[in-house]
């Protein structure tokens, strides 16, 4: 079985250390930013605009101050994540009703809606149900750092 390395779709370009936003609204519209730069999206306001239609269906703070909003939408012409890590808390609907400091947002393209996609929530999933992920998370301090973190297979047991 082929295991689908997250590293290969992240990049040092697509990840913020110090996330300025102090907002939901902000801290997407800023990691969106990464990704036109990255030539990931194509439609900013488009793809803006289906990420917080997507927020409103459902809750995207997982709690221990990670959220992980995401659009499915045409604006996206490759789907990947941008993750910003804030050294302030952002105040964001979580299920510990808990601000995030954390965010990780996947850009889809409507048409890898059932196989990339998959593969990269489920892989994101794993990482963050384990706790030791999300506690090394929250201490990042460099891109590099990140980049290491992601790339670990996570732990069994």
């Amino acid at each position: 079985m082929n295991s689908f390395e997250i590293s290969k779709v992240i990049t040092p370009e697509l990840i913020s250390i110090d996330l300025q936003a102090t907002t939901k609204v902000a801290a997407i519209e800023e990691l969106t930013d990464l990704l036109v730069a990255h030539g990931d999206v194509i439609d900013r306001q488009g793809f803006i605009d289906d990420v917080m239609y997507r927020e409103t269906e459902g809750m995207t703070g997982l709690g221990q101050g990670v959220a992980i909003p995401h659009g499915k939408s045409k604006a996206v012409k490759n789907t990947t994540l941008a993750i910003g890590i804030s050294q302030h808390a952002i105040g964001w609907e979580a299920l510990d009703d808990e601000p995030v400091t954390v965010v990780i947002l996947f850009a889809v393209k409507d048409t890898d809606a059932n196989t990339l996609h998959i593969k990269l929530l489920q892989k994101v999933a794993i990482l963050l149900a384990d706790d030791s992920f999300i506690e090394r998370l929250h201490h990042i301090e460099t891109k590099a750092e990140l980049m290491d973190l992601l790339a670990k297979e996570p732990e069994e047991g």
